[in-house]
């Protein structure tokens, strides 16, 4: 069977990590029998410097007729002077937003081999095991008015929200809690915001229909001191954009390295998008030495949840796990004087073991 998979490299580091995940890729249709079509678009500042805009009409075709779609990163302070609407990051809100995927799952999962990479004492971090839930294509990111006013001296951002908007993703939320652990907490700031107080009303609905699921609400200041307090604790946590982008950065920390964080974009049809969760890292850009396994485990996400091959994602997963146990460290990931690989070391690595593992 045929499949096609858009790739986005992007800017800074994604051109290297994605070129490495591209190999894995490949491995993977191999071990099948297949020959899958991999086309690669522009996006972020490269389509910028080549296009003028972040997201090409071309690339947006591309994703759209994909099953799906792999992304590296966008961005960097070559385009940092630039308007909103012309930034590399608005390619990035704009292929959400087109291809309706409207659930960005962010796994934090902590690494035997990787505990004492974590800034938190290891009793404290070891078994952490969690998703964060966040609504991708609503909030204060994409409502409107977005504007400034009297001659730049008054801002406005609209954080707007429908109850459909809020109910899907926050039953997509429950169904994930309903196979895991069974515990859901929801992160609002509903003692200060209507459209957060609306938020709980709906998932407090939702909830009736899962009578299997625990419910917590936490407001986000609240939920920020204890995802580092007491991270072992929580099992599915669903928020909305801006709180969601926001925790599962912080929630990175915990594992050791933002560059070990995959995600998946997902939406109710058509392809899903994934990213690792960190940027373009421009001031290593072209060194090797990023890290590609955020990557790889974002290219297990898309093996599980849209070309369903749940035997390639466990093998990939196994694979980065056993690379990772055997102390081989990229650069992020080293401690101070410790020996580290570089991208295209440790790829390698995981590719051959990706490949044997599918043999």
């Amino acid at each position: 069977m045929t499949k096609n998979i858009a790739i986005l490299p992007g800017d800074g580091i994604g051109r290297e990590v994605t070129a490495e995940a591209v190999k894995l890729v490949q491995i993977v249709a191999a071990s099948r029998g297949e020959t899958w079509n991999l086309e690669e678009g522009l996006i972020g500042g490269a389509a910028l410097d080549q296009t003028g805009s972040p997201l090409p009409d071309e690339t947006l075709r591309l994703c759209q007729a994909a099953d799906a779609v792999l992304l590296g990163a966008v961005g960097g302070p070559k385009w940092d002077h630039l308007p909103g609407d012309k930034r590399p990051e608005a390619g990035l809100l704009g292929i959400r937003k087109a291809l309706e995927v409207y659930a960005n799952l962010r796994p934090i999962q902590t690494w035997p081999g990787l505990l004492l990479a974590s800034p938190l004492k290891p009793e404290l971090v070891e078994g952490v095991d969690f998703i964060i839930v966040r609504e991708l294509t609503g909030g204060l990111y994409f409502g409107q008015p977005k504007a400034r006013l009297d001659g730049g001296e008054a801002v406005v951002d609209t954080l707007h929200y429908t109850r459909a908007e809020i109910r899907r993703v926050v039953k997509m939320a429950f169904e994930l809690a309903k196979g895991r652990r069974g515990r859901l907490t929801s992160v609002d700031k509903a003692n200060v915001l209507e459209s957060s107080r609306v938020w709980r009303e709906v998932v407090e609905e939702v909830a009736a229909s899962y009578p299997g699921v625990s419910v917590e609400h936490l407001l986000v200041d609240n939920a920020a001191m204890q995802i580092i307090t007491r991270p072992k604790t929580f099992d599915v946590i669903v928020t909305e954009n801006m709180f969601g982008d926001i925790l599962s950065d912080e929630a990175a920390v915990i594992t050791g390295s933002i560059g070990m964080l995959p995600s998946a974009s997902l939406g109710e049809a058509g392809p899903g998008l994934y990213e690792p969760v960190h940027g373009s890292a421009p001031d290593i850009a072209g060194q090797g030495l990023a890290n590609p396994l955020a990557t790889f485990l974002s290219v297990a996400l898309m093996m599980r949840h849209s070309l369903h091959f749940p035997e390639a994602a466990d093998a990939i997963e196994q694979a980065v796990h056993g690379v990772i146990e055997q102390g081989i460290r990229t650069r992020d990931l080293a401690r101070s004087g410790e020996a580290f690989v570089r991208t295209a070391e440790v790829s390698a690595m995981v590719c051959e073991d990706v490949k044997r593992r599918l043999a």
